[in-house]
């Protein structure tokens, strides 16, 4: 299922299948790939380049290896690289992610650069866990981040800002820390519904949460509003960690904020951070509110997402 242009349907194709030129590289066969809501920004235009073959998200067979999940933020790897050299290789400045730069799993086999982008899944079932390679990845991420950029040794108010996939990965993720008191807001109830079944302490529409009181806010939307609620939400010398890509902004400057808060991004998250996270759903299994639909509806999967008719993440399964 390709995007031959910014603001078009994809279309089923015919293309011949990849070829692993070189000792390093590895053509796996897909099982399924999830759909995320930065296909969306591609499909858009807005991020990446096109003709392309969509998706980052992928699960897959590798000969070797066996059942595999797709690291898909590919560094440069170049010499002197500091990013990729220290295994960050989500914010190499030369990055080419699949899905988005290179072809990625909306299709049956997918060229993968490095045979060490391929993860063993060790158990985990491939279709249900797919979400994980980013949704899941990147909400971890923003949780380690948010942590890290805290007071230490307090576990304290979080506030998640959207209660979409990513969302509600990370009410899970904050509540393995004892003493952690989880809000998450949403405009949507059955969202709301939803954090609430996976841990989160309180559920708010937008508007409701209280000035001044958090001492991390994690903004899964990146609007103007949300970014203004999560200023507004944080405490002083707390943390708001942006995830969301959708082009918010607020002024900075000395009074405009709260008096040394720690403004951050958090971008997708390393190669360790994905070890990490399945190890973890090995060990203390997570809840996925994930929904299957066959790569032919392609399409149908994206005006589910746009519509905000899902209640998690769609997963599309290759047969």
């Amino acid at each position: 299922m390709a995007l031959q242009a910014p603001g078009e349907r994809l279309l089923e194709r015919e293309a011949p299948d990849p070829v692993a030129s070189g000792p390093h590289e590895s053509v796996i066969d897909v099982l399924g790939c999830g759909v995320c809501h930065s296909d969306l920004h591609v499909a858009d235009g807005a991020i990446g380049r096109t003709p392309i073959v969509l998706g980052h998200e992928v699960v897959g067979v590798d000969a070797e290896l066996g059942p595999v999940m797709v690291y898909a933020p590919w560094g440069c790897r170049r010499p002197g690289c500091q990013p990729c050299a220290s295994g960050q290789e989500m914010i190499c400045a030369d990055s080419h992610e699949a899905g988005i730069w290179e072809d990625g799993g909306y299709a049956e086999k997918m060229l993968v650069p490095r045979r060490e982008y391929l993860i063993p899944l060790e158990g985990l079932d491939p279709l249900q866990v797919a979400p994980l390679a980013c949704g899941g990845l990147t909400a971890f991420r923003a949780v380690r981040r948010a942590r890290a950029l805290g007071e230490p040794g307090r576990a304290g108010r979080v506030l998640v800002i959207g209660a979409g996939g990513l969302g509600q990965y990370a009410v899970q993720f904050l509540g393995r820390t004892p003493g952690t008191h989880v809000s998450v807001v949403d405009p949507l109830p059955a969202r709301l519904a939803t954090a609430r079944e996976l841990g989160a302490h309180e559920a708010l529409l937008p508007g409701e949460a209280d000035p001044a009181r958090y001492d991390a806010v994690i903004d899964f939307v990146g609007s103007d509003d949300t970014l203004r609620s999560a200023v507004r939400s944080v405490r002083r010398g707390g943390v708001v960690v942006l995830v969301g890509m959708f082009g918010g902004t607020v002024p900075f400057g000395l009074g405009r904020l709260p008096s040394e808060v720690s403004l951050t991004t958090s971008i997708w998250g390393s190669p360790a951070d994905l070890r990490d996270l399945l190890d973890l759903a090995r060990h203390e299994p997570l809840r996925h509110v994930v929904e299957h639909l066959p790569l032919s509806e392609a399409n149908r999967a994206h005006e589910l997402l746009r519509s905000g008719a899902t209640r998690g993440r769609i997963v599309l399964t290759v047969a």
